[in-house]
């Protein structure tokens, strides 16, 4: 008879008091082990997505990046923001612009520089992605109040302030 998997609350408890035991303080472990848990498993999830939507996470990375910007950005900029090689950026741009996602232009100001933006297919592309990320995404919190999710939203925010603290 083949072993029962765990379930992820199994899972948590168990890596929780692996790291108490270890000298961890449990409230700090309960935390940190249930965000990177959720980060794994919504990771893998945006994998697969990203694959149906025959997109690699580096791709996605590019058109997400351009949709948060404040406008057209230049290789550079992408690369830098999705942490990346120049090179590699050159190679992501190519593909997104066969597809019709991405366009690049002369800068009016500096005609020696390419600044990359959106086309129209990119925006409707992205908005696709996300309301299919939204559906799973919304599952998950599903258990959660609107009031829980917005206490769990600003608890969180707190914490990720914290960590420029730290970085700095």
């Amino acid at each position: 008879m083949a072993k029962r998997r765990p379930t992820a609350a199994e899972q948590h408890r168990r890596a929780v008091a692996t790291y108490v035991a270890a000298g961890g303080e449990e409230s700090v472990q309960r935390v940190i082990t249930a965000i990177g848990s959720l980060s794994r498993k919504l990771d893998q999830w945006y994998a697969r997505q990203l694959a149906d939507l025959g997109i690699t996470g580096g791709e996605w990375a590019v058109v997400a990046t351009l949709a948060k910007a404040d406008g057209p950005l230049t290789p550079s900029q992408l690369a830098d923001l999705t942490n990346v090689a120049p090179s590699s950026m050159t190679h992501r741009l190519d593909k997104l612009a066969e597809r019709g996602l991405v366009e690049r232009t002369p800068d009016a100001e500096n005609r020696t520089r390419i600044l990359v933006g959106l086309t129209s297919a990119g925006w409707e592309f992205f908005s696709l992605a996300i309301r299919g990320s939204d559906v799973v995404e919304s599952d998950v919190l599903q258990d959660l109040s609107d009031a829980e999710r917005g206490e769990l939203a600003r608890l969180l925010e707190v914490v990720i302030a914290r960590l420029d603290d730290v970085e700095a």
